[in-house]
C-alpha cells in the first residue's frame, strides 16, 4: 500500500493544533542533546509557553522565530521560539520574541529602554521560565532576546526602528533575582549575568537613578506617538490554562522583584552644566584635600591634575588621575596591560576611596583614569605609555566593597576606555595574553 507524505507546512500546522504553539518542535533541532532535552520537556515546555502568552505586558508581545517584523506580518508568523538552546557554551532555555512598544530616543537613553523593556517584559518571561525549571539539572542557566522599538527623527519625519535586548542570568544567578526581596540583593543576582542592547553590554539598575514604569503601571511612562493597543500580545487567540498541570507545591512563589514604588517619580536629568560641577567640587573641596594627601602613597595622583568633578554619560564622576607603574615583566596587548593595572593598582584603591565619601546622591560615581608606565618605557606595542580609563557607577562600586561583587562584575557595569575608546575588557582572557575588544 502506498503511503503519502505529509507536507512539511502541514506538518508544522499539525504540531501547532496539537498545543505545542509556542514551542519549538524537536525534529527542528540539529543538536541530538538539545534535541532531546526538547522532547523529554516538552510538557514542562508547553505550559511555559501558555504562561508567557497568557501574560500581562503594557504593550503587545509575541513569541516569535523572527525578530524586529511588523506587527501585522508578526500575527501570521511562526510563533514557536520556547527551546533548549547553548549560550557561551551553557545549556539554556532560550525564548525570543517581539514586544510592540516604541521609546522616544529624546526622553529614554538605552539603558532606561534596556530596564523599562527588561522590567515589563523580561521579568514576567523569568518567573514563568524558572518556575519550571528551577530544579532542572540540565538548564544551567536563562537566555532572552527581546525587541522593542525606537522613536527618532530625521529630517523633520519620524523614523520608527528597532533595538534587540538580550538577557542572559545563569541559573543560580536568576533563582536570586526572582527571591530578592531588596534592591542590592537583585543587583548582586543581575551582575551575575550579561545583558546587551544592540550587541552592546548595558547595565540594568535595580533602582535609584532610572526608576522606570513597572508592568502595573501599562506602560504610563512608554509614551509612543504610534496607536498601540494595550491588549496583551497574543491573548486574542491563547490557548485557554484550564487542565495545566500547576507548579509543584515546592516551588516558592517568587516576590515581585524590581518593583518601584506605587507611583515611581521619574528622576530629573543630571544637571552637569560647568556651574553645577563647580558648585560640586567648592563643596567637597576639603574631602578632595585631604583625600589626596593621604591616598598618594599608593595612589600616584598626578600632581597637576587635582580630582575633579565631569561630565560623563549623563551623569557626574569624580575623576581621579593616576599613574601606573607596571611590573617590569608586564608585556602584551593594551587589553592586558589595562587588566593588570585593574588588578594590581585601581582594584586596590576602590575601598579607600569609598571611604571618603559617604552620602552619594550628589554624584554618580568614581572615574579613575590612569596612565601607564612601564619600568623599560616601553607601552604596548612600543608605545610610550597608555591612558586608561574606568568609570564606574557607585551602585557597583558599593557592590564590590561589601565583597558582593568580582572585579570583573564591575568592569562590566562601568565602562573603559583606552586612549580615548570604549572597550570590553575580561581579566582573565586578557591577562592570558588574548587581546579583546
Amino acid at each position: 500500500m502506498r503511503r503519502n507524505k505529509i507536507p512539511f507546512s502541514l506538518l508544522l500546522l499539525l504540531i501547532s493544533s496539537a498545543g505545542v504553539g509556542q514551542v519549538v518542535a524537536p525534529f527542528e533541532m540539529k543538536d541530538p542533546a538539545l534535541r532531546g532535552l526538547q522532547q523529554k520537556y516538552m510538557d514542562d515546555l508547553k505550559i511555559v509557553g501558555k504562561d508567557i502568552v497568557a501574560g500581562d505586558y503594557p504593550y503587545p508581545f509575541y513569541l516569535s522565530r523572527k525578530l524586529d517584523i511588523d506587527e501585522q506580518q508578526q500575527k501570521v508568523e511562526d510563533q514557536r521560539s520556547v527551546r533548549f538552546d547553548l549560550f557561551n557554551g551553557q545549556t539554556v532555555l532560550a525564548i525570543t520574541g517581539n514586544y510592540y512598544a516604541a521609546y522616544p530616543s529624546g526622553k529614554f537613553s538605552g539603558e532606561q529602554r534596556a530596564r523599562a523593556t527588561f522590567l515589563n517584559v523580561a521579568m514576567p518571561v523569568l518567573k514563568a521560565s524558572v518556575r519550571r525549571f528551577q530544579n532542572n539539572k540540565s538548564v544551567q542557566g536563562y537566555a532572552l532576546e527581546i525587541s522593542h522599538h525606537i522613536l527618532g527623527q530625521v529630517m523633520g519625519v519620524t523614523v520608527e526602528n528597532p533595538e534587540n535586548l538580550v538577557v542572559f542570568l545563569p541559573q543560580n544567578a536568576a533563582l536570586k533575582l526572582l527571591a530578592a526581596k531588596d534592591e542590592t540583593a537583585q543587583q548582586v543576582a543581575l551582575l551575575e549575568g550579561q545583558t546587551l542592547l544592540n550587541a552592546e553590554p548595558v547595565m540594568i539598575w535595580s533602582g535609584g537613578k532610572d526608576p522606570i514604569s513597572t508592568s502595573n503601571q501599562k506602560g504610563a511612562d512608554l509614551p509612543r506617538e504610534a496607536d498601540l493597543s494595550s491588549k496583551p500580545a497574543g491573548t486574542e487567540n491563547a490557548p485557554s490554562s484550564e487542565g495545566l498541570t500547576q507548579p509543584n507545591a515546592a516551588v516558592p512563589s517568587f516576590p515581585e522583584p524590581l518593583k518601584a514604588k506605587e507611583t515611581p517619580p521619574v528622576a530629573p536629568p543630571r544637571d552637569t552644566s560647568p556651574q553645577a560641577l563647580n558648585a560640586l567640587q567648592e563643596a567637597d573641596e576639603q574631602a578632595l584635600a585631604s583625600m589626596s594627601k593621604e591616598l598618594d602613597p599608593q595612589a600616584h595622583f598626578v600632581s597637576i591634575a587635582a580630582p575633579t568633578f565631569v561630565a560623563f554619560r549623563q551623569g557626574i564622576y569624580l575623576e581621579l588621575s593616576l599613574n601606573t607603574t607596571l611590573p617590569e615583566w608586564a608585556a602584551g596587548s593594551r587589553y592586558k596591560l589595562a587588566a593588570l593595572a585593574f588588578d594590581g593598582h585601581i582594584a586596590q584603591l576602590i575601598r579607600p576611596t569609598l571611604s571618603y565619601f559617604k552620602e552619594e546622591s550628589k554624584f554618580d560615581g568614581i572615574g579613575f583614569s590612569t596612565t601607564l608606565h612601564h619600568p623599560t618605557g616601553k607601552g604596548a606595542a612600543g608605545d610610550a605609555s597608555e591612558a586608561v580609563e574606568f568609570f564606574f557607577p557607585f551602585t557597583s562600586l558599593r557592590c564590590y566593597q561589601s565583597y558582593d561583587c568580582t572585579g570583573q562584575q564591575l568592569i562590566d557595569a562601568g565602562t573603559v576606555l583606552i586612549n580615548g575608546e570604549r572597550v570590553s575588557l575580561d581579566l582573565q582572557i586578557a591577562e592570558g595574553g588574548s587581546s579583546n575588544r
